[in-house]
């Protein structure tokens, strides 16, 4: 006989949420934030899933699968939100979203605070509970919830970046792995992190002649271990930068310091010396970006050139190949949205590090410090409101 929902909450000695996930409404982004597989794992548990009509679609998942897979429809964004105690969102809210955040509400989602003071401030006026994806951390300093995003975009910022090498695009006209008898592209990554592992994983696949720099020597001693022969390593610094800059066709921005703004390592007046048609992808475009002409685009009208140099800075690359992104998500946010529906936002807080530092505001106060830093805002500490 099946097992009711409540009496496997009583199983599993937990309280129950209500979750909401509403459609995302961000320039082509596709992705949603819960799988119907997701959805199952919430609602056996017995918490109540509710997912706004059509938000699955872009994805590949149908309004028919959450249903069987326990959810329940709700027709509009506004619904989501006045219902759910727990919102489950991939990009950050949007201007049309601020106002319908509650007070109290837990917002489980990217939001890259430190990026967008606007984003901030509302996030401070509604007095919710603002959990971001991009700083939950293990004690190792690994980000799970950003990790598979950031396979992601490594991996897609070689592909755009080979397409727009193209001279239709405006591009050198640079094939990335060269022919015989003719050299391959020069392909240079800022950052030996997960963005950069990947990206230089991609270009040397495609047989590009690649370099990735990093600050952290113990990295570059493991990536010249791992990588493939033509794949090398350099210390950063702003003098190899001048200088490599000019010689290579396509420079990947993948630099991270968690919730703070990226350092800009490639300055506007470095793209003088860089030959016309060199295509930039900046993948930090969500922190800030560390390309200084670098300004967030979309998938509709994804590059611009400054100095005959093709900038590719959209903040949502993933959101282009949304099946693959949504499943990989799901895979990384769905034990921590457990525990957070299972215990409540600060019990799971109180007992998990990781989530803790995913605590960015909570009741119009900021309780992580880079984001304070960013905008010069006050700064309380987190234990204020775990104790």
């Amino acid at each position: 006989m099946a097992i009711g929902h409540q009496l496997l909450s009583k199983i599993f000695n937990k309280k129950t949420m209500i979750v909401g996930v509403p459609k995302e409404i961000k320039n082509n982004e596709n992705r949603v934030a819960l799988t119907p597989a997701g959805t199952q794992e919430l609602t056996r548990r017995g918490h109540t899933v509710y997912i706004q009509t059509t938000a699955g679609d872009g994805s590949g998942f149908s309004d028919e699968e959450y249903v069987r897979a326990g959810g329940k429809m709700l027709p509009t964004a506004e619904q989501i939100f006045s219902t759910a105690e727990m919102i489950m969102k991939v990009k950050e809210p949007i201007e049309q979203e601020y106002s319908l955040i509650r007070k109290d509400q837990l917002v489980f989602t990217y939001f890259h605070f430190a990026s967008y003071e606007p984003l901030t401030h509302a996030m401070i006026k509604t007095g919710a509970v603002c959990l971001a994806y991009e700083t939950v951390e293990r004690v190792d300093g690994s980000l799970p919830l950003l990790v598979p995003m950031s396979e992601v975009a490594g991996r897609m910022a070689i592909q755009e970046g080979a397409k727009y090498l193209e001279k239709p695009l405006k591009g050198r006209g640079i094939l990335l792995g060269g022919v015989p008898g003719v050299m391959p592209a020069k392909v240079l990554i800022l950052g030996g992190g997960v963005v950069g592992t990947n990206a230089a994983k991609i270009a040397a696949g495609m047989g590009a002649d690649v370099i990735i720099t990093d600050v952290n020597l113990n990295r570059l001693r493991y990536l010249d271990d791992v990588m493939p022969k033509n794949v090398h390593t350099m210390v950063s610094n702003d003098y190899v930068l001048r200088d490599l800059v000019k010689t290579h066709d396509l420079i990947v921005g993948a630099v991270l310091i968690p919730g703070a703004k990226a350092p800009k390592l490639i300055t506007k007046d470095m793209l003088k010396s860089m030959r016309p048609g060199t295509v930039l992808v900046d993948v930090a475009v969500d922190q800030g970006g560390c390309i200084e002409t670098c300004k967030p685009t979309t998938h509709e009208n994804p590059t611009y050139i400054i100095d005959d140099v093709v900038h590719y800075c959209v903040a949502n690359m993933p959101g282009a190949v949304p099946y693959t992104s949504t499943l990989a998500l799901t895979n990384a946010t769905l034990p921590y949205a457990i525990k957070l529906a299972g215990n409540g936002w600060k019990k799971a807080c109180q007992d998990s590090m990781e989530l803790r530092k995913g605590l960015n505001v909570i009741q119009g106060k900021v309780v992580y410090k880079a984001v304070g830093e960013a905008f010069n805002l006050p700064y309380t500490d987190v234990k204020e409101f775990l104790s």
